[in-house]
């Protein structure tokens, strides 16, 4: 009687498989953008694959743009690749509206995440949001509008849920969700802050002021209902906008 070997399989089809079980790392928060991947040789150990089995999963990973090689480094994870998935471009911020829309997402998102942040945030995390807020306070008192620390406060929230899914969200979104960036945009950079537009932004850290005492307090309601507040405001206040623009 003759037995029938085994079926290999193939060195493509390793690959292939050590694609979805390394994105399948990336994509669940295992490995997170900037993390460094295992050495060749770990991989080799842990799939029980070939150095070329691994390599080629590796191009193929760099080729989505998952992953990218820093020669003489390693390789390290720069984003969830080209996957299908949600994903928010510039032109769904062209009007106000789009910018509602995005902050009725938010306050849906958002204010769990500080409910989160409150119950499980670190002494980093809350250094991190402290300096965000200094950056935007100091931009103010200089006459310059501050969306980047705005936003890094925000992910920086996100991050202190220590659920990644929070804070992947949130840098899919970007900076395009800060309401004014549209406007600061439309004014140019260049033009002198008015004393309009510095009440404004500080009523808007007053109101961040609010979210961080509570995520420092450990109140987990106090947190959500301050960030509920903080992104209606901003809702209402982008409806303003909208009713004030011609027709």
């Amino acid at each position: 009687m003759s037995l029938t070997p085994p079926t290999r399989r193939k060195p493509r089809t390793l690959a292939l498989e050590l694609v979805e079980a390394l994105g399948d790392r990336v994509r669940d928060g295992r490995l997170s953008p900037g993390d460094k991947l295992p050495t060749e040789a770990a991989i080799m150990g842990e799939f029980n694959v070939s150095r070329t089995v691994v390599r080629e999963a590796i191009s193929k990973l760099q080729a989505s743009g998952l992953v990218e090689t820093r020669h003489g480094i390693g390789t390290f994870v720069i984003g969830l690749g080209d996957a299908p998935g949600f994903k928010l471009g510039p032109e769904q911020f062209n009007t106000l509206r789009d910018v509602i829309a995005v902050l009725e997402l938010r306050i849906g998102v958002e204010t769990e995440a500080a409910a989160l942040a409150a119950q499980r945030r670190t002494a980093a995390n809350l250094a991190a949001m402290r300096q965000a807020l200094d950056t935007v306070a100091q931009a103010v008192n200089e006459g310059r509008d501050a969306v980047s620390a705005d936003f890094q406060f925000h992910l920086e929230i996100a991050r202190a849920t220590q659920n990644s899914h929070f804070a992947d969200m949130m840098t899919t979104l970007g900076s395009s969700i800060i309401p004014r960036a549209r406007l600061t945009q439309a004014e140019g950079a260049d033009e002198p802050m008015s004393d309009e537009r510095r009440q404004y932004l500080r009523r808007v850290n007053a109101e961040h002021e609010s979210i961080y005492d509570a995520i420092v307090a450990g109140d987990a309601d106090a947190a959500r209902a301050a960030m509920r507040t903080h992104l209606a405001n901003s809702r209402e206040r982008r409806r303003r906008a909208q009713q004030a623009e011609p027709r």
